[in-house]
């Protein structure tokens, strides 16, 4: 295992947040042609239905299971990957993702914590969510309209991340799946119903790992 490297800094803003904006083609693509892309874990699989364990060795087995992820996230056409959507029981989770002003945002997130925000620093926001664990199928679901997430990056140095709009959806998304918490278990009987519903009448555009 590669020794840990704690020198190198994700670059932060004045207040202390990941800069994820920059250079986001060439580091994504940097992490794609490392990775080789995995099929994706649907409802249904345990894994995805408990919470995952934490990371505690930051070498060279993360960084590969990282590329790995962007290679899947990029072969399924996602905007966020967590680790158990790849059949990995790990608390990472890696996104490339817009928000609503069109910027895009490319990152690595560790042993994900979401912060919880003051109510009069957020919005609820009702758009459609859809899930790549939960093929074809969407629903409206109100998240709130800013996200802080706290962790570590790939070399173990503690980070955060905000978003908002779309961005602050795919936050909250992905780190409730690294609690075992799919977005349809969000939903009412009915509503979740529905999704399983689409799911079930569609075909997914990309390889998935066949439920027992």
């Amino acid at each position: 295992m590669a020794q840990q490297d704690t020198d190198r800094q994700t670059p932060v803003d004045d207040e202390g947040f990941v800069i994820d904006t920059e250079d986001c083609e060439a580091r994504e693509e940097a992490y794609r042609a490392r990775g080789t892309a995995r099929p994706i874990t649907v409802v249904g699989n345990p894994v995805l239905h408990r919470e995952c364990a934490q990371v505690t060795e930051f070498g060279d087995e993360l960084a590969a299971l990282v590329d790995d992820m962007f290679a899947s996230q990029k072969a399924a056409e996602g905007v966020g990957l967590a680790a158990n959507q790849i059949g990995v029981d790990l608390k990472v989770f890696v996104y490339d993702c817009p928000d609503d002003d069109g910027v895009r945002h490319t990152g690595v997130v560790v042993n994900p914590v979401l912060q919880e925000l003051p109510a009069e620093a957020r919005n609820l926001d009702d758009s459609n969510e859809g899930c790549l664990s939960v093929p074809t199928a969407y629903a409206s679901l109100a998240r709130p309209d800013t996200a802080v997430v706290h962790g570590q990056d790939a070399r173990g140095n503690a980070i955060k991340v905000r978003g908002t709009g779309y961005f602050a959806r795919c936050l909250q998304h992905e780190t409730d799946h690294l609690y075992g918490r799919l977005y349809i278990d969000r939903l009412s009987k009915r509503e979740r119903k529905d999704a399983l519903r689409q799911m079930e009448e569609g075909t997914p555009r990309y390889e998935t790992v066949p439920n027992a």
